[in-house]
């Protein structure tokens, strides 16, 4: 497969019109933000996963509900970390409060289960941060550059009706100028999509390991926190 000369694709940009050139433009700017977002995603998404995975397991291999929790190290690093320690502060305050045991005892669990759940939303928005913007690349760059093709294609048929000539020396460069516009806009669709389903499934896993995690800290706080799990007397 032979490919336009570097010179030639050159001189096709240059020639092209003012519309065509403005989308272009933007499809390059849209390319080199995307391409930012993918690669940081990549290590910031691939570390939680990580870390959560990693963190899951030292809980679960733990001995006792403290020993775990030390387990997860610092929140700056851990995901699980600063998630455990909203419960824990959430905890400490259900813990001093003026309210006598049993009524405690019975608000510790959904409290605890709301402040797990805050937690890991918190996590989840600041990972899927920026992701949007993949998708609207994967679903509107196509169409921008075939706007600049279809202008540019019109500008070539108004070239034709002024030369007055339908000649393929007249027609092709117009049309070629065009059509790199929609090449243009398949190069930053194309990974945008491939990195969103991409990412959406890396995402899919570190939710569902601090759910586990949550789980799991839940049925350990009931067990070894004596005035959570008290019978209730009848």
């Amino acid at each position: 497969m032979n490919f336009l000369p570097e010179s030639d694709m050159l001189t096709l940009l240059s020639g092209a019109t003012l519309a065509v050139k403005l989308v272009m433009i933007f499809l390059a700017m849209m390319s080199i933000w995307s391409w930012t977002i993918i690669f940081f995603k990549f290590f910031t998404i691939g570390s939680a996963r990580k870390k959560v995975m990693q963190g899951y397991d030292a809980f679960m291999g733990a001995q006792g509900l403290t020993n775990g929790l030390k387990k997860l190290g610092d929140k700056e690093h851990s995901p699980l970390a600063r998630v455990s320690t909203l419960a824990v502060q959430e905890f400490r305050l259900l813990e001093k409060a003026e309210v006598d045991q049993e009524r405690k005892r019975l608000l510790v669990k959904d409290t605890l289960r709301r402040v797990l759940k805050q937690g890991i939303t918190k996590e989840m928005r600041i990972l899927t941060r920026n992701l949007p913007f993949l998708a609207t690349c994967a679903n509107a760059a196509p169409f921008i550059g075939l706007f600049g093709t279809v202008w540019g294609i019109m500008h070539s048929f108004h070239s034709i009706g002024l030369a007055q000539s339908a000649a393929l020396a007249t027609v092709a460069p117009g049309i070629s100028e065009a059509l790199i516009a929609t090449a243009i806009g398949l190069l930053v669709a194309i990974p945008a999509t491939i990195f969103y389903n991409y990412f959406l499934g890396k995402l899919n896993e570190v939710e569902t390991g601090m759910i586990d995690f949550a789980g799991a800290f839940l049925n350990r706080a009931e067990r070894e926190i004596t005035w959570s799990s008290k019978t209730e007397k009848r």
